[in-house]
């Protein structure tokens, strides 16, 4: 039996909103005797259609809803998981072996309250990595901050940069950058934020190419020093959290290619699991592809490398389990990093689960997996009517060609009367494409129109005040 904890990022170092849908991805996740911990009681719907095609049976399955805490179901509090009530519910829920039927404890976030209960269980020796995140290892391993200094001292190509705790510093290090950059760019970084929402490409020069890049917040600068002033001024407040962490300033590198390369980390060793692409649209995370095609041999070799390096420099900190490091191929051909994610990343669902499990990548012939977020310009009511709308279009996953469409999560509306946003992975052939099967499920359900959503802002609200 395996302890499964559908959390995410602890809110004590970045707020989350509502986040039912995507910790139920957990499911992807779930083996026959497996114990479920979510936030709240996972869509019916979605159980079964998940269940259907990983093979397990829901009787097999053990679902505990931990207490609503500050955040009521829309997150799992982490204080939550501690509550003694709860503590024996889980042990109850054990069984007559208890501890000793648990073979392993697996969180989406590595919190040091997943911790605090493999310890409360008598089970902590078997969540690895377990001391360091106890000590808050969650928070150092995907600090952006932190990284610059990791990939620093393990000899791994990064954009030129700084990590800046102060907005004096910051104003220096972004004139001085801006100095250097060709195209008059830089990105400005939080240090804990995921799918480009932390970021922000601060520009001189109105002509770059800025659509495919992963930076939600656009500034255009006044010019000289006092247009960089005049930002930090506006901006450090939101770019450190309140002044709660560092602050990374990177030049921009434009018309790079996002890619990741993905390592599980062991008390052994650190190994390779898959490589993918990530590709923006209006500065939003839109797609990503698994694998990763379309590059040389010399670039694969050296995401590898990197990443492998970077995997060790973590293992050497204590991190275990799985991570993934993101780069970018600049258009020369070279490979710089730009961030370690030290947690399950929202690709390990995608491979693991669906493209090698499901639809087996591997074999006979060729398959690629594309996971695509629901465009904000969709209106899609439920799950229910996506999956009558899959098919309709012949689009439902067809076992025997290995093709077509898998939901990752379930479509909750967030508010009353928006639209459902979710995840959803197409299968294809890479002769094929993806882009076919998409563009029908646009013309489906394309609704909204383009200009009602800034990119600054999350899905479903309204443009945000801060872009400029």
């Amino acid at each position: 039996m395996r302890i499964l904890v559908g959390n995410h990022i602890d809110p004590s170092i970045r707020q989350r909103g509502d986040m039912r849908a995507w910790t139920q991805r957990a499911l992807w996740f779930a083996r026959p005797g497996d114990l479920l911990i979510l936030c709240c009681e996972p869509d019916a719907a979605f159980v079964d259609y998940a269940l259907a095609y990983t093979g397990v049976k829901r009787q097999e399955l053990t679902v505990l809803v931990a207490p609503a805490g500050a955040w009521g179901e829309r997150l799992l509090d982490p204080a939550s998981l501690t509550e003694p009530r709860f503590v024996e519910e889980v042990r109850a829920a054990l069984g007559a072996a208890g501890a000793s039927a648990v073979t392993e404890v697996f969180a989406l976030w590595p919190s040091a309250a997943v911790a605090r209960l493999a310890e409360a269980l008598g089970v902590v020796d078997r969540f690895p990595g377990a001391a360091f995140f106890a000590q808050g290892g969650g928070e150092i391993g995907n600090s952006k901050a932190n990284f610059r200094a990791l990939a620093a001292a393990a000899g791994v190509p990064i954009l030129p940069g700084r990590v800046c705790r102060s907005s004096s510093e910051a104003v220096q290090a972004t004139d001085a950058l801006l100095k250097r950059s060709a195209v008059d760019a830089v990105v400005v970084k939080q240090a804990h934020n995921g799918a480009g929402v932390g970021n922000q490409l601060v520009v001189r020069n109105t002509e770059v190419a800025m659509d495919h890049v992963g930076a939600r917040h656009l500034h255009r600068l006044a010019p000289g020093l006092g247009g960089v002033t005049a930002y930090w001024t506006e901006r450090w407040p939101w770019a450190s959290g309140e002044g709660r962490w560092p602050v990374v300033i990177e030049e921009f590198a434009p018309n790079a290619d996002a890619v990741y390369s993905e390592h599980y980390v062991s008390d052994e060793g650190a190994r390779p699991t898959e490589t993918g692409r990530l590709l923006y649209v209006g500065r939003r995370l839109s797609h990503q592809v698994v694998p990763l095609d379309g590059v040389a041999d010399r670039v694969r070799a050296t995401l590898l490398e990197g990443g492998t390096r970077l995997a060790e420099a973590y293992r050497a900190h204590g991190y275990r389990g799985h991570m993934s490091a993101d780069a970018l191929v600049l258009p020369g051909g070279d490979v710089v990093f730009t961030e370690v994610n030290a947690q399950v990343s929202g690709s390990l669902h995608i491979y693991q689960s669906i493209a090698h499990g499901i639809v087996d990548i591997t074999a006979t012939p060729a398959r690629q997996v594309c996971e695509y977020h629901v465009p904000p310009t969709w209106m899609v009511p439920d799950f229910a009517a996506f999956l009558a709308a899959l098919d309709e279009l012949g689009l439902t996953y067809d076992s025997e060609t290995r093709k077509g469409v898998i939901v990752s999560m379930p479509a909750v509306p967030l508010e009353a009367g928006e639209a459902a946003q979710f995840v959803f992975c197409i299968a294809y052939d890479p002769a094929e494409g993806h882009a076919a099967a998409f563009d029908r499920l646009d013309t489906r359900f394309a609704a909204v129109p383009a200009d009602r959503y800034d990119p600054a802002h999350h899905v479903g609200t309204g443009t945000a005040s801060f872009s400029s």
